[in-house]
């Protein structure tokens, strides 16, 4: 949306309200002005926070406001800031809080990114193509002390190994065929990195186990360091993820694994990547967790489709 947004006959002043978790991500988004930490946990009101932090905003004159999520509380933000134009989706009676209605697309039938960057554009306006693309900047002096600090040497090929997903099991590719996957890649002469949060530490920890010579870095890590790491890898095998969407941003060949979501749904928007979906009659169903306990989305996806996809990518 930023690089659509700068391409207006007039280029705004962009400034960009976030919540805490992935306020460390912000300082990589080019072409910000200002960005605002909303500390508020996952899923609570706070009233007060939300209506203070409005009201500290209203003298710095916005003209338009672009709220991406769908809940009430999201749109209070720019309500309490008085600014003129505030876009969004319908959704949870929000209606008096917008001044600029869109109605809601059919459900998972359009495209993420699509119905995002339709908020940055008049109504019923078509989006570009191709679709502008995310950037992360990258932080060539930080990246330089990671490889020190966790002691990764050597110029063999990198593949990352993203094993976690937020959403749910339902979006995991079963942890006994990444470690297949990362002993075979170790068998060919390759380096082998498994990515992920504090909350990936123990799957990447099993990985490490079954794979020995893979480095699990789960844990040991910030955001904006995950970010710096991937820009160093040949490949990235992940499910469908926001670190997904955050090695797209870095623009590095990926290999994208769906069970319970759909490809068409949020595709990675990176300029190389291969898409492995066994599109069976009960999916995508979208649940955190299987509603039929077999997982076969996922585990019948076999180390030996997702390792032909991956040498497509990096055919040496």
């Amino acid at each position: 949306m930023i690089q659509l947004l700068k391409h207006r006959p007039v280029e705004p002043d962009l400034d960009l309200v976030v919540p805490s978790w992935a306020f460390p991500l912000a300082d990589r988004l080019p072409d910000l002005r200002n960005r605002y930490e909303l500390g508020i946990p996952h899923g609570r009101l706070d009233f007060k926070i939300r209506w203070k932090l409005g009201r500290d905003l209203r003298d710095r004159g916005y003209d338009e406001a672009i709220i991406v999520p769908r809940s009430w509380k999201s749109a209070l933000i720019p309500y309490a800031a008085k600014i003129p134009k505030r876009t969004g989706f319908l959704g949870e009676y929000r209606y008096h809080l917008l001044s600029d209605h869109r109605p809601n697309p059919p459900h998972h039938q359009v495209p993420f990114r699509e119905q995002v960057l339709s908020l940055a554009l008049p109504r019923s306006a078509p989006l570009p193509d191709p679709l502008p693309r995310p950037i992360l900047r990258i932080d060539r002096g930080n990246r330089a002390r990671l490889l020190a600090r966790l002691n990764l040497t050597g110029t063999l090929p990198r593949v990352a190994l993203i094993p976690g997903a937020e959403y749910g099991p339902a979006k995991r590719w079963p942890v006994e065929h990444f470690a297949t996957l990362a002993r075979k890649l170790l068998e060919e002469g390759k380096s082998v990195w498994i990515l992920g949060s504090a909350r990936d530490q123990s799957v990447g920890t099993r990985i490490a186990e079954l794979a020995p010579g893979s480095r699990n870095l789960c844990g040991l890590t910030t955001l904006p360091d995950v970010v710096d790491l991937l820009s160093l890898v040949d490949l990235a095998v992940t499910n469908d993820s926001g670190l997904m969407h955050v090695a797209a941003a870095v623009n590095i060949p990926l290999v994208c694994l769906y069970g319970s979501s759909s490809p068409r749904y949020t595709p990675p928007a990176c300029s190389d990547a291969r898409l492995l979906s066994l599109e069976l009659e009960c999916s995508p169903c979208f649940a955190r967790e299987c509603p039929l306990g077999h997982l076969r989305c996922l585990r019948d996806l076999s180390v030996d489709q997702v390792l032909a996809r991956l040498r497509e990518l990096l055919p040496d």
